[in-house]
């Protein structure tokens, strides 16, 4: 028998979720910073700076997640750089963020009439003044939607730092399951807090993308 109770376990699990939140919204909004800057070099006119921003997105949405959080974490200290748990996820989940991010915002971009930047081009406007004046408004209205969705999947690639040690909720339900001897209501009530986390923002990704088709349409 164990003294755990019910709430025990789920203050557990809620103290973790802390963690998960946080390291999301860090590698939400850094990997949109980095995003954007990628986007830039991945439509400029310059041959060389696209396929740079070509292949630095390919490279993070071509190899796996828990291998790129493998590299930062054992990789950085043999460049002498200390790090830890909670640094390298960081690193990780907003480089791999930002790729994702960049195509999507790419595909939006490119969903603009090419009128727009003849328009604009016309106006004797340079690429940055284009993008931001003209291209990039049109282009945000369009991007809401699956940026909103996109955030589901780094909520749910935060449980793959657990196995590099940081503390979030799927790290916190194998400790507590350990200690309890209870998987099946531990991995439930983990289940169930993803499912909290990350519900919310899938139905709203929906709606925005109903909304926008809608507002197309007419």
């Amino acid at each position: 028998m164990n003294d755990f109770t019910l709430w025990d376990m789920a203050r557990g699990l809620l103290l973790a979720a802390r963690w998960t939140i946080a390291l999301s919204l860090l590698a939400f909004i850094g990997g949109g910073a980095v995003g954007i800057f990628m986007l830039l070099l991945r439509t400029s006119r310059s041959r060389v700076l696209s396929l740079f921003a070509r292949l630095y997105i390919e490279l993070f949405q071509g190899t796996p997640l828990l291998m790129q959080l493998f590299i930062t974490f054992f990789g950085l200290p043999l460049l002498g750089v200390d790090t830890t748990s909670w640094g390298a996820a960081s690193l990780a989940l907003t480089l791999w963020s930002s790729a994702f991010l960049a195509e999507i915002w790419r595909g939006c971009v490119d969903a603009v009439p090419r009128g727009q930047w003849e328009a604009s081009a016309s106006l004797a406007m340079n690429y940055l003044q284009q993008m931001r004046h003209v291209v990039l408004p049109q282009a945000l209205r369009l991007a809401i939607a699956p940026t909103v969705g996109f955030s589901v999947q780094i909520i749910k690639g935060t449980a793959l730092t657990s196995i590099i040690g940081f503390m979030e909720i799927s790290k916190a339900g194998t400790i507590i399951t350990n200690a309890t001897f209870q998987p099946f209501t531990v991995y439930a009530m983990v289940a169930a807090l993803y499912f909290i986390l990350c519900w919310p923002l899938s139905r709203l990704a929906k709606h925005l993308e109903r909304k926008l088709y809608v507002a197309h349409r007419h």
